[in-house]
């Protein structure tokens, strides 16, 4: 079994309480970790107990330690970011970051394919150790996305939506079609919800802030719902 944690924002008690109830094989997180110390000090009550793998979040870059304390962890070769992973059986494939106008907001053409087109054009204030801005390691690049491409998997995590969320993407909506998944599960949004697009043929279940589902979607922690939710909004 496979649980999928929604945004986390710092709390991980949780993930770590649906882990110590259920008895998962593996864990994933769906970004915005916001890590005050590194993944595996803060998940290590439940490192013996069950994999915890990641996607990361628009946040997760928002600051050095953030950043330092996910992708320099002792779990960062967990990220699932640009790949497909077997995981208890089932093949994962993940997106994390999010899209932005400077970098590729679709439907419209990227403006940057790549870390290295993006690189000249940044200044030297504007660099981060020697890179393109921080921010812009968590954005999704047009490379991330074409890896993916046609390889197969049976689920999609990402941190952005697919087109059946009023902010969503229907890139997202053809990326999982190429996948040939049957289930796409995403945070991002703090809004837990289950619909279905592609003509009904690919389950979506938006995770809320904090909380946690299944593989089938089913609601095993509720998230903290944010005030600006509404009900019934998503487009089936």
């Amino acid at each position: 079994m496979i649980l999928f944690g929604g945004d986390p924002h710092g709390n991980f008690m949780p993930i770590i309480r649906a882990v110590e109830t259920y008895s998962p094989q593996a864990v994933i997180l769906l970004g915005d970790l916001d890590l005050e110390r590194s993944l595996e000090q803060e998940l290590a009550g439940i490192l013996d107990k069950t994999e915890v793998w990641f996607i990361p979040g628009n946040h997760d870059g928002d600051c050095d330690r953030w950043y330092d304390h996910l992708f320099q962890s002792g779990l960062s070769d967990r990220n699932l970011h640009g790949r497909v992973v077997e995981i208890d059986g089932k093949r994962v494939a993940g997106l994390g970051g999010v899209f932005r106008e400077k970098i590729w907001r679709p439907p419209a053409a990227p403006k940057f394919r790549t870390h290295q087109d993006l690189l000249p054009t940044c200044t030297r204030k504007d660099r981060w150790r020697g890179g393109i801005p921080r921010k812009h390691q968590v954005s999704i690049f047009w490379e991330h996305y074409k890896t993916l491409w046609n390889k197969r998997a049976d689920i999609l995590v990402s941190h952005e939506a697919p087109s059946c969320h009023r902010y969503g993407f229907k890139a997202l909506d053809e990326l999982a079609q190429s996948l040939g998944v049957k289930t796409v599960f995403h945070g991002h949004h703090h809004e837990q919800y289950s619909t279905t697009i592609c003509s009904g043929s690919i389950g979506v279940h938006g995770v809320g802030k904090g909380g946690v589902s299944d593989e089938k979607g089913n609601v095993l922690i509720a998230g903290k719902p944010d005030e600006k939710q509404r009900s019934n909004w998503y487009r089936t």
